[in-house]
């Protein structure tokens, strides 16, 4: 990107253990640790999307997260038992909105969705997960 306009960089994930978290996200997302620099450990970028990284701090995550990102697969609920598998877990607390709701190790979350379209209700509840 060139001039004034800005774009988003990179998202940076707040964690205990940032090796961990990227080991994770990397298996997740099929990329590679680029590198780790001070308390923070970067993936590689695919395309001209954000960088990924994990910044290592002392609190854990205190809550709710205001922010997510959505995961776009062609099998959401195929996904789901591969997250688990790598250590990620479900929210069944989320399931009455309709979405695929998981955490990573340390309980960040974060949606699963089907490529393309998600059809909403008139409450803002997704219908991908039945059936």
């Amino acid at each position: 990107m060139t001039g004034n306009r800005s774009y988003i960089r990179a998202i940076v994930i707040d964690c205990r253990d940032p090796e961990r978290l990227a080991v994770f996200w990397s298996r997740l997302l099929g990329s590679t640790i680029a590198s780790r620099t001070g308390p923070y450990v970067w993936l590689t970028t695919r395309g001209d999307g954000p960088v990924l990284g994990f910044q290592r701090v002392d609190e854990p995550t205190p809550g709710k997260n205001r922010t997510h990102v959505d995961l776009a697969f062609p099998d959401p609920v195929a996904e789901r038992e591969r997250i688990e598998a790598l250590g990620g877990r479900w929210l069944e607390q989320y399931a009455g909105g309709g979405f695929l709701v998981m955490a990573d190790p340390e309980g960040n979350e974060f949606c699963v969705i089907p490529q393309g379209s998600v059809g909403l209700d008139s409450q803002g509840r997704a219908n991908y997960l039945d059936g």
